[in-house]
């Protein structure tokens, strides 16, 4: 039995592969944070245990692979993934092995004295150059490790590297229940949304979102831009910023995002006032202004009261809401508020039986800072970056790969 997806051709289900006393090779986000040795937020390794369970259950050999951080294809003590094995066994109750290394005689031997029913955890995928390099040989050398792969990172689908895209040469595979998941949300918000259907994209840099901007206009009703990119939206409607931050390289590009919305008779909301500061620093004194602009030698921090209100009430009149990215400098307490405000609608518009969909991990952020439970959310991506190019209509290459199988 497959599945179907917009963006990719048929996957098999890691529930259908009916996997029994085998090796199975299982590839994992677990790019965690981890702060002095501990897990800070273990969602990530949380989110794969239905599938690691299953695997289990099934009494297999589970060898999990995984990378941390950008150690740049060299072994960087603070990348390695050794303090997630305690974590692992905690969450799945089983027996879990950490190896030195995820190829070579070591990772050999490690995977060979595991007995089926177990976990191997494998040292940082990337301390090899080879891994980002999506290297043939390293994925073979991976492949070793099993006799079936099962494809459970969602937020590593949009690289093609060795542990996503090669490694599907060499193994028979499928998609574990968390890229499941994340297909089915995000194509029944992008392929078939039940309308009103809104979407609030904010962050620091328009650069990095003009792709997702275009794309949502042809399918939203109303588009939301917050944080710091709508500060290049305002100049390109000759709205005055202040010290603001500008991409004077993009206000062409805003503006015909603008027009574009227009001509597709989308909603385009902008902030209406701002909480501002002469400097950013935590204990700036904080200003709200009285209207879209912003007096010269401010800085808009953060979204005012009034636009609160205005992007609350969208968010409680929609059925389907996409958001990706935060609408201030949340990590400020003096400027979370209205990032704050965001969450708690988008939950008070689950519990109203609205589908909320929620990416990127400065996002999920704000979900900790305003107290909010995931579980208050419809589906929280593990993946800003894949999620983002899946919105876009890009094809991910780890699942292209194995669709090809």
């Amino acid at each position: 039995m497959t599945t179907e997806s917009k963006t990719v051709l048929k996957l098999a289900k890691v529930q259908d592969a009916k996997l029994k006393d085998k090796n199975v090779l299982v590839r994992v986000d677990y790019n965690v944070p981890i702060k002095d040795g501990v897990i800070t937020d273990d969602t990530r390794i949380r989110e794969t245990m239905k599938t690691v369970k299953l695997l289990l259950e099934g009494n297999n050999r589970v060898v999990l692979m995984a990378h941390l951080g950008r150690p740049k294809g060299q072994p960087v003590e603070k990348y390695s993934l050794k303090p997630v094995a305690a974590k692992l066994a905690e969450l799945s109750g089983a027996k879990v092995h950490f190896a030195p290394d995820c190829v070579g005689p070591e990772a050999d031997k490690v995977v060979a004295a595991a007995k089926k029913g177990e976990i191997v955890l494998l040292e940082n995928l990337r301390y090899h150059a080879e891994e980002e390099k999506n290297d043939d040989n390293f994925a073979k050398q991976l492949a070793k490790h099993g006799e079936y792969f099962v494809q459970e990172a969602f937020g590593a689908l949009h690289r093609a590297h060795g542990s996503t895209s090669a490694i599907c040469k060499h193994l028979p595979g499928a998609i574990g229940f968390l890229v499941q998941k994340e297909l089915e949300y995000l194509d029944k918000a992008m392929v078939s949304p039940v309308r009103p259907f809104l979407a609030i994209i904010g962050g620091a840099k328009v650069a990095d979102k003009l792709s997702v901007l275009y794309s949502l206009i042809e399918k939203v009703d109303t588009l939301i831009i917050g944080g710091g990119m709508a500060y290049t939206f305002l100049a390109a409607q000759n709205t005055n910023i202040g010290k603001s931050l500008l991409e004077a390289d993009k206000v062409e590009e805003a503006k015909n995002i603008i027009l574009k919305a227009h001509r597709n008779n989308v909603e385009l909301l902008l902030p209406a006032d701002h909480r501002v500061v002469s400097e950013i620093k935590p204990d700036a004194e904080v200003e709200v202004t009285q209207a879209m602009a912003v007096p010269d030698g401010k800085i808009g921090v953060d979204i005012g009261p009034r636009t609160e209100m205005l992007f609350a009430d969208k968010i409680k009149n929609s059925k389907t809401i996409f958001w990706n990215g935060p609408v201030g400098i949340f990590e400020t307490p003096a400027f979370a508020s209205g990032s704050v405000t965001v969450a708690n609608a988008m939950a008070a518009a689950t519990r109203a039986g609205a589908t909320t969909i929620l990416g990127g991990g400065d996002t999920l952020s704000v979900l900790k800072t305003a107290k909010v439970k995931g579980e208050n959310i419809s589906h929280c991506s593990t993946g800003g970056g894949a999620s983002l190019e899946f919105v876009e209509g890009k094809q991910l290459p780890g699942l292209v790969a194995l669709s090809q199988k």
